[in-house]
């Protein structure tokens, strides 16, 4: 009997998940539904042209070895392209099919657009539900966004909203941090659980740059309202760094449109931003006040434990085999932002792919020397405590007391809130040396100066100015 083109896709399946990691099979693979064969051609359906792009890009060798071994030699693929559906109403594909042979003998596939699926511009008419690409990563989930101290509010608010999107009290959704610290992740992240949650919904990222482009655009053809239409079928907006809205007054004019008509028909909109709302300038006052009804949450820079989980995490997808004392030197030394952290981990796989050598210890020093900017002398607890009581004029031994003073209790706080997340130091002997405490002392003290970071604004500027202070020089 012969075998039915979901059966054959299932083999296919089986022997793929063998050689991908859990992670990449997971976001890659799964999503992909076979419809039809003939011919020994396969067509499979795969989710978004990000998706095509990537099997097409890492792993067709892989997709060629499943396929020959279950169907035979003369085994071909097919791709339909989906670019956005609902449970009522068939896909609209792009297909793209395999019809040229390279000089190697193995199939290249080109792209062939039908013309009735063709929009050159996605404004010239009011565009159909099933045609808005979400224009997520697919990278980007709530399964690899480690979770700390750092961004613990921000991403269990996330999971909230993906439940109920427009549906609670965080709408807008306004995520704020430095560069680097994963915002735009979390914000895709969101966007996806959305999608897994409630597929009828339509969900769209839009870096703000692109928004800008696309309005100044619109106005230029005359077709502001097919670009108010368009942005009126969302469900869940996703807008990332509104920051660059700053003085662009009809842009701002506009997004005031589409947040109202959003927001009043219970929709959602999620918000990156790289400071919080209070400090952004440039922007108008109904606007901003607009980002303050929902919730604005801020990820921080991630401290030692998290960083530490993060390299595991990725050295472990990536099949990097990191010893203990190398991953703790990694989260020792390069403590600006996940950026950079996850670049040096990329930067480490290539030299030792390159050059074949082991990372050891000796090896991963003499190669971050090279590729992170190091402080010229590293951090004691001595320096944070001197220039901790010199900010509050203290005197050092205070530290040492047995004292309940309101402004000594919270310069030995802040000593241990600094000697946590900016040295290699254990909480207990952080707590030791300060003190004389213990590490669930250490722990309450940095989970006190972050509450208050969190509400007092004024602290906050405080606690900036004395970290500062201490890298004055260095």
């Amino acid at each position: 009997m012969e075998k039915g083109y979901q059966e054959i896709w299932a083999e296919c399946l089986a022997l793929i998940q063998e050689k991908v990691i859990p992670e990449k099979f997971k976001t890659l693979f799964e999503p992909i539904r076979a419809v039809k064969f003939a011919n020994n051609v396969l067509t499979i359906q795969v989710p978004t042209a990000y998706v095509y792009e990537k099997l097409e890009g890492d792993y067709i060798d892989i997709l060629r070895f499943a396929l020959r071994h279950v169907i035979g030699p003369k085994a071909k693929l097919e791709y339909a392209v989906i670019v956005e559906r609902t449970k009522t109403e068939d896909p609209v594909t792009q297909t793209l099919s395999s019809d040229k042979k390279p000089k190697d003998g193995g199939n290249t596939v080109v792209f062939n657009q039908p013309k009735d699926t063709e929009v050159k511009n996605p404004f010239d008419h009011a565009p159909h539900r099933l045609q808005i690409d979400s224009n997520l990563n697919p990278s980007y989930t709530m399964e690899n966004y480690i979770e700390g101290n750092c961004n613990r509010l921000a991403r269990s608010a996330g999971m909230a909203i993906a439940q109920h999107p427009g549906g609670t009290a965080f709408n807008p959704f306004l995520i704020y941090g430095g560069s680097g610290l994963g915002k735009t992740h979390l914000a895709q992240a969101i966007g996806w659980e959305v999608k897994q949650c409630h597929p009828e919904k339509i969900v769209l990222y839009v870096p703000t740059h692109l928004f800008q482009t696309q309005f100044t655009e619109a106005v230029r053809r005359n077709e502001l309202n097919n670009f108010l239409r368009f942005y009126y079928l969302i469900d869940v907006l996703i807008l990332d760094d509104i920051q660059e809205l700053a003085g662009k007054e009809g842009t701002q004019k506009t997004f005031f449109h589409i947040f109202n008509h959003l927001h009043q028909s219970g929709k959602q909109l999620v918000l990156t931003c790289d400071k919080a709302p209070a400090e952004l300038e440039g922007l108008e006052d109904r606007l901003l006040s607009r980002f303050r009804w929902g919730l604005a949450a801020e990820v921080k820079m991630p401290d030692f434990e998290t960083r530490k989980e993060i390299v595991t995490t990725k050295a472990r997808k990536e099949g990097i085999d990191f010893s203990d004392e190398v991953i703790d030197y990694i989260c020792q030394n390069v403590d600006n932002n996940i950026r950079e952290l996850e670049g040096v981990m990329i930067s480490l796989l290539a030299q030792s792919t390159f050059n074949k050598c082991e990372l050891t210890l000796d090896t991963v020093q003499g190669l971050l020397g090279k590729m992170v900017k190091k402080q010229s002398e590293e951090l004691s607890l001595e320096k944070i405590q001197q220039v901790v009581c010199e900010h509050f004029n203290i005197p050092e031994e205070l530290l040492q007391a047995k004292t309940r003073k309101r402004e000594v209790v919270q310069a030995r706080q802040l000593a241990m809130y600094f000697s946590k997340n900016l040295t290699k130091y254990s909480l207990s002997y952080i707590g030791n040396q300060i003190g004389k405490k213990d590490h669930a002392t250490v722990l309450y003290a940095c989970k006190a100066i972050s509450d208050l970071m969190d509400t007092d604004r004024k602290f906050k500027l405080q606690v900036e100015e004395i970290q500062r202070k201490l890298y004055c020089g260095n």
